[in-house]
C-alpha cells in the first residue's frame, strides 16, 4: 500500500514536470480531454438541472392524484384525433356520481380555469391572471400553502360567496403592501372579497405556480360563466389516499367513470386519465436521448485527447529510458515501471479533467449570478466527470507503460 501511495505520487510529480518543461505540447495534448470533460458534464449538468425543476413540477401535481379529462396528456400514434374531439368534457354530473362512488379517494373535486384575466382593485389592475373555480375539496386534491387569510369555508363553498383565494403576485401588484384578506376585488365584472392569499412559489418550468391564480368557489363561477363550457377546461381531480396504491385508485375510477357514461363492455373509453407518472416517463425519455447525444460529442472529444496523452507517454517513454534501464538494473519489477506510466498518464488526464470540471462551475455561476437562471453542479457529474478521467487515463497509458516494462535494461541503459 505504501508502494502504490509512493508511485502515485512520484506520477503525479512526473506528470508536473512533463507539464512544466513543455508546457504547450502538454496543454494542447490535454486541451482534447478538458473540451470532451466539460461538454459532457456541462450537457449532463444542464440536463440534470431542467429534469429535476420541471420534475418539481410535475410533482406539484401529487404523486397520487388522477386528472379525468377529455384529452390525454401523450398521444400514442395509432389513435384517430377525431374520437378524443367527439369525447364528452368532463361534467359536473360527472363529479357528483364520483364524489358518492369512490371509496378509495381521498377527495374529488371538480375545476374550470378562465385564463388571461385583468384583475382590478382601485386604480390598481393586474393583466394575464387565470382565474380558478373549483369545488369545496379542492384542497383535498392540491397541496394549498397559504401566506395570509384562509381556505373557503364550507358555506361559503354552498352558497358561492363572493370571496377568492389571490396568488402572491397578485396581492402585490393590486395592494402594494396593504394588507389584502378583507378588500375586495372586481373579477369578470363582479365584486368578490379576497379571504386568503396564496404562499409565493416562485418561477414555475411548467406554469404550475399558484402566484398568479385566483380561486373562487365553483358555485360563485356558476353565475359568472358556463362552468361545463370546453373552453373553460374542465376537469375532475382524484387523489387517492395515501395507504393505496394508484394503480388500485385508477382502476377504481375507470371502473366508475364507465359506468357514469354507461359505456359497454368492449366499448372504448370515452374519457382520459392522466396522471404524473405519464410525464415523468417521457421527460426520462427526453432528457435521455439530449445526455446520450452530449455523451457522443464529448467522447470523441476525449478520444482525440486520449490519443493525445498516448503520444505524450510515448515520448515520455522514449525521453526517459535510461532512467528506466537503471530502475530495472536497481531490481524494479515489470508492474512498478508499469504503474508508473500509467499512473502518470491518469495523473494527466485528471488534470484535464479537473480544467473541464472548473470551466463548467465557473459556466454554473455565470448562469446562476449573471443571467439570474438557477444551474446546480451536482456531486454525481463531478464523479462522472473525475471517472471519465481516470478511465482515458487508463486507457491511454497502458500501452505506452506495457512497453516501458518490457524494454531490455542494458540496452534501456545504453540508449
Amino acid at each position: 500500500m505504501i508502494m502504490i501511495f509512493r508511485l502515485i505520487g512520484e506520477s503525479f510529480r512526473f506528470a508536473w514536470d512533463a507539464l512544466r518543461q513543455n508546457k504547450l505540447r502538454t496543454a494542447l495534448s490535454l486541451l482534447g480531454i478538458t473540451i470532451g470533460i466539460f461538454i459532457i458534464i456541462a450537457v449532463s449538468t444542464g440536463v440534470d438541472t431542467m429534469r429535476n425543476k420541471i420534475q418539481s413540477s410535475v410533482d406539484k401535481l401529487g404523486s397520487n392524484t388522477l386528472f379525468v379529462q377529455k384529452w390525454p396528456w401523450i398521444f400514442s400514434g395509432n389513435f384517430p384525433w377525431w374520437k378524443y374531439v367527439n369525447r364528452p368534457e368532463p361534467s359536473l354530473r360527472d363529479y357528483l356520481a364520483l364524489k358518492d362512488r369512490m371509496d378509495m379517494a381521498q377527495g374529488v373535486s371538480y375545476e374550470v380555469s378562465a385564463n388571461s384575466r385583468t384583475l382590478k382593485y382601485r386604480s390598481n389592475s393586474v393583466e394575464g391572471a387565470s382565474l380558478n373555480a373549483a369545488s369545496q375539496e379542492y384542497n383535498l386534491t392540491w397541496d394549498l400553502e397559504f401566506q395570509d387569510g384562509r381556505y373557503f369555508t364550507e358555506n361559503e363553498s354552498k352558497s358561492g360567496s363572493p370571496v377568492c383565494i389571490v396568488g402572491a403576485e397578485i396581492a402585490e401588484g393590486l395592494f402594494e403592501g396593504e394588507e389584502p384578506v378583507g378588500k375586495q376585488i372586481k373579477v369578470m365584472g363582479r365584486r368578490v372579497t379576497v379571504v386568503g392569499v396564496f404562499k409565493k412559489e416562485g418561477e414555475d418550468m411548467m406554469g404550475m405556480s399558484q402566484d398568479k391564480n385566483v380561486l373562487i368557489p365553483l358555485n360563485l363561477a356558476k353565475g359568472i360563466f358556463d362552468i361545463n363550457n370546453e373552453r373553460y377546461n374542465p376537469q375532475v381531480t382524484v387523489r387517492g389516499k395515501e395507504n393505496i396504491a394508484l394503480e388500485e385508485v385508477e382502476a377504481e375510477l375507470k371502473g366508475q367513470m364507465r359506468s357514469i357514461r354507461r359505456l359497454k363492455p368492449g366499448q372504448e373509453d370515452d374519457f382520459s386519465l392522466n396522471k404524473t407518472t405519464m410525464l415523468s416517463n417521457q421527460l426520462d425519455i427526453m432528457f435521455g436521448v439530449v445526455d446520450i447525444a452530449g455523451l457522443i460529442i464529448g467522447g470523441f472529444s476525449v478520444l482525440v485527447g486520449g490519443f493525445g496523452i498516448a503520444n505524450i507517454m510515448f515520448v515520455s517513454v522514449k525521453e526517459r529510458t535510461n532512467i528506466i534501464g537503471i530502475q530495472k538494473s536497481l531490481g524494479a519489477k515489470n508492474y512498478f515501471i508499469l504503474l508508473q506510466f500509467v499512473f502518470e498518464a491518469v495523473a494527466l488526464c485528471l488534470m484535464g479533467g479537473l480544467l473541464g470540471l472548473g470551466l463548467v462551475y465557473l459556466l454554473t455561476l455565470l448562469f446562476t449570478h449573471v443571467f439570474d437562471v438557477e444551474v446546480i453542479l451536482y456531486l454525481k457529474n463531478v464523479v462522472k466527470g473525475l471517472g471519465w478521467s481516470v478511465g482515458i487515463g487508463l486507457i491511454a497509458g497502458f500501452w505506452p507503460a506495457f512497453s516501458a516494462s518490457r524494454l531490455d535494461p542494458v540496452e534501456a541503459i545504453r540508449s
